[in-house]
């Protein structure tokens, strides 16, 4: 049976070697930071809360783990680096299964450039995946409390997807750009260093909208209100979960942002030549909290975004 060494040279065997002063082998790596602040994220993805093994490839379970940190380092508007990964793997795990997970997270750190630097394995009763990513910033960080009065509020893509494909993998459909929104999900790394240029607070939908949005007017200390007509969905999340699904359906990893009304236009203008859809779904004003208004401005009932301690497991 494989030990733990074993499996550290299997995984490394699939990235690249690090460009950095000290890497993978030692008891810290050591780094360079050559722009910039750092900014630093840690996620992890837990068997049977974030992914089944019978519903997820292990290449799935791999692109997943970094996807979801990228996805923070892209809503700061910095640049992706370096990331560490910590493994608790069950002691049966196959060997070929861990080779997956690596080619799926490697395949993603080469899209983005961003360098494997060190980790951890350990013996666990699930498996689950923890990663500390860092990127460099070249402007100001985005965060959640930059937002003011009267600015615009943007979405990018569409939303509802990943709870979507949740659905139909519960129900047992495999296929389908639903179920590969939830298991692969794109952090959006070049809209959010685009973002940084127009953007005055923005942070990413991982919980869902109707979460995520709370927290952006209470850091920001503002009030929002959300056009609900004009909530970006595909044609079959508006089908078969509506805009409440849109609005409260974690794991889409878009980007929420707030833009000064002056730069809005400007904002549209750079995202189309960038081939990034972004839809305007609201505007900031004083006060707190946030309503919805349906096509009448009429205020509509608010529907709750994820909390992993107050609702059951994502995934079944």
């Amino acid at each position: 049976m494989p030990g733990e060494f074993d499996f550290i040279r299997r995984f490394l065997g699939h990235f690249p070697k690090a460009r950095v002063p000290v890497g993978p082998g030692d008891d810290c790596a050591v780094l360079a930071p050559s722009r910039g602040a750092l900014c630093v994220t840690t996620d992890a993805v837990v068997e049977d809360v974030h992914f089944t093994r019978a519903s997820f490839s292990p290449a799935d379970i791999g692109h997943k783990a970094l996807a979801v940190n990228l996805s923070d380092v892209a809503s700061m508007g910095a640049t992706p680096r370096w990331f560490v990964c910590a493994l608790a793997l069950p002691r049966d795990f196959p060997p070929a299964h861990l080779s997956g997970i690596a080619r799926g997270m490697a395949a993603l750190a080469r899209e983005h450039r961003v360098a494997l630097v060190g980790g951890n394995f350990t013996s666990a009763r699930e498996l689950s995946i923890t990663i500390t990513a860092t990127g460099e910033l070249s402007r100001p960080p985005l965060t959640r409390a930059g937002a003011r009065p009267g600015d615009w509020l943007y979405v990018s893509g569409t939303l509802g997807d990943a709870r979507l494909g949740l659905a139909h993998l519960r129900a047992g459909v495999k296929r389908g750009s639903a179920v590969q929104r939830q298991r692969r999900p794109r952090p959006r790394v070049a809209l959010g260093q685009l973002a940084a240029r127009f953007a005055s607070a923005a942070l990413d939908v991982s919980d869902g909208l109707a979460q995520d949005l709370g927290h952006l007017c209470t850091a920001s200390g503002v009030r929002a209100v959300v056009e609900l007509s004009k909530l970006p969905m595909s044609a079959a999340v508006r089908r078969e979960l509506g805009p409440e699904g849109a609005l409260a359906g974690g794991e889409d990893y878009e980007l929420l942002m707030a833009v000064p009304s002056a730069r809005g236009r400007a904002f549209e203008r750079a995202c189309a030549r960038g081939g990034h859809p972004v839809t305007r779904v609201g505007t900031l004003l004083e006060g707190a909290g946030w309503v919805i208004h349906d096509e009448s401005g009429r205020d509509v009932r608010r529907p709750g975004g994820f909390d992993h301690f107050r609702q059951a497991s994502r995934v079944d």
